[in-house]
């Protein structure tokens, strides 16, 4: 596939967007010069879910501990009683070391790029909790649609009268969709591949044309924040804190690299959907997939959940701010049961109002993005989704 060239309006719009990010950030809706002001101003979810900026105010105090490394991780004994809910797992909760662990080669300047914002380690402590033991599917995502009559921000056409003056023609739904190019490319310009594609949604990820017959197990893709939410509260579930799902994915193991251990390939087996080859343009699918991929198609990490590094990205509902951890740290306590901060700040784009991403996706790479390292973040603006996004879902236990 040839690279896609936007026009100049649209190159100037996603320029002034995302400037100095990477590309796991989900990229603008190129197309409409304010699309992400109006989409914001009328997202309702995001605006309303705003929490402490260290921990709450009920959390009994611990002394921080003074080392900086990875200490063990203490997993609370209690389950909850009766059989798990459909398709979840139980994750423990308890007390332990979060942040990124150094990737394996510390002269991997791209891993160590990644763990920029998740510093220093600290500690916290989660309550335990049900998770979807996968990423929401097309299959439950349609149902929910089914159920609601709910569309999606990306299926949604803007309205002429939130966009004074802009041209009839630009006014069409649509999403962001990685569009690789056929040779290639600096890694410098991420809209060598990244494209806004008219009508791309849920249902159609990759555009118009595209479907997803026959693909019930992938996971949904094209959510924006407020989507993830309303799937969330219609299945009496909602979006994992941050913290919760760092516990989670690390499966009880305390400072490794990825959900499964140290080593990238166990055993020689790969361990997660990510990219093979030459970044953006060449993707071996070595790992048996050269995009997107079925949910649980690799082992699960040590509580069952599958695909917390690579596949897609997962929605949580912390706001981004890269100097909450240090903040967290600053307290001298063990941070009970974190929210995130209270109001969100990327000094790339301080204008934007971001939420956290967790996993990494099938596009992260070495070459380019490693952030399918277990204690690593991913930021994305609330209202724009792209089709190697999802999220999962978490459930406190009954009578709590």
């Amino acid at each position: 596939m040839g690279k896609r060239r936007s026009t100049p309006v649209r190159r100037a719009a996603a320029t002034a967007y995302h400037r100095k990010i990477w590309p796991w950030v989900a990229v603008v809706a190129v197309g409409i010069v304010l699309l992400i002001a109006a989409r914001a101003m009328r997202s309702t979810s995001a605006t309303t879910e705003q929490s402490s900026p260290v921990s709450n105010a009920r959390a009994p105090v611990h002394e921080m501990p003074a080392s900086s490394q990875f200490l063990p991780t203490v997993e609370n004994k209690a389950r909850p009683a009766g059989p798990a809910p459909e398709g979840m797992v139980w994750i423990p909760g308890g007390e332990f070391s979060m942040s990124a662990q150094d990737p394996p080669d510390r002269n991997d300047t791209v891993g160590m790029q990644a763990t920029a914002d998740s510093r220093p380690v600290h500690r916290a402590y989660v309550d335990g909790f049900w998770m979807d033991a996968t990423e929401v599917t097309n299959e439950q995502f349609a149902r929910f649609v089914k159920a609601t009559g709910y569309v999606t921000f990306a299926e949604r056409t803007p309205r002429a009268e939130d966009f004074s003056g802009a041209p009839a023609e630009n006014l069409i739904a649509g999403s962001v969709v990685f569009s690789p190019p056929d040779h290639a490319v600096p890694l410098n310009d991420h809209f060598q591949w990244w494209s806004f594609v008219n009508r791309a949604s849920w249902r159609h990820p990759l555009g118009p044309r595209s479907s997803i017959a026959a693909q019930d197990r992938l996971p949904v893709v094209h959510v924006a924040y407020e989507d993830a939410v309303a799937y969330a509260q219609w299945a009496g579930k909602r979006l994992p804190t941050e913290a919760e799902w760092e516990f989670a994915a690390r499966g009880g193991l305390s400072g490794n690299v990825f959900p499964w251990g140290n080593e990238f390939k166990k055993n020689g087996h790969w361990m997660a959907n990510t990219h093979q080859g030459h970044f953006p343009d060449r993707d071996t699918g070595a790992d048996a997939f050269t995009g997107i991929g079925p949910a649980a198609q690799f082992p699960p990490n040590g509580y069952g959940l599958y695909d917390v590094g690579g596949n897609v990205w997962e929605w949580v509902s912390d706001w981004y701010r890269p100097d909450y951890y240090a903040k967290l740290a600053a307290t001298g306590i063990v941070a009970r049961n974190p929210k995130g901060p209270a109001v969100p700040f990327d000094p790339d784009e301080p204008g934007e109002k971001k939420r956290v991403h967790r996993g990494g996706s099938f596009l992260c790479t070495d070459e380019y993005c490693s952030r399918y390292m277990v204690g690593t973040r991913g930021k994305g603006e609330i209202t724009t989704g792209t089709n190697h996004l999802g999220f999962r879902c978490v459930k406190a236990p009954a009578g709590d």
